[in-house]
């Protein structure tokens, strides 16, 4: 989470992107694809809550 904390708005989606790819290199690897995509899910899932909770902050400073 320190790591995401770190990286701009932009490098958080290009890790997304990049997150994506694998999840379906992992998906077309039957042996390991199970472990590896849930792991890569949840790290998809960690970035984009982080974003949705930095946007809703943002929102609520505005106002």
């Amino acid at each position: 989470m320190k790591d995401i904390q770190k990286m701009s708005k932009d490098e958080r989606m290009k890790k997304i992107e990049e997150m994506k790819f694998e999840l379906v290199k992992a998906k077309a690897n039957p042996t390991k694809a199970g472990s590896k995509a849930k792991e890569i899910k949840r790290i998809i899932a960690r970035i984009l809550t982080f974003n949705n909770q930095n946007k809703n902050a943002e929102v609520v400073e505005h106002k």
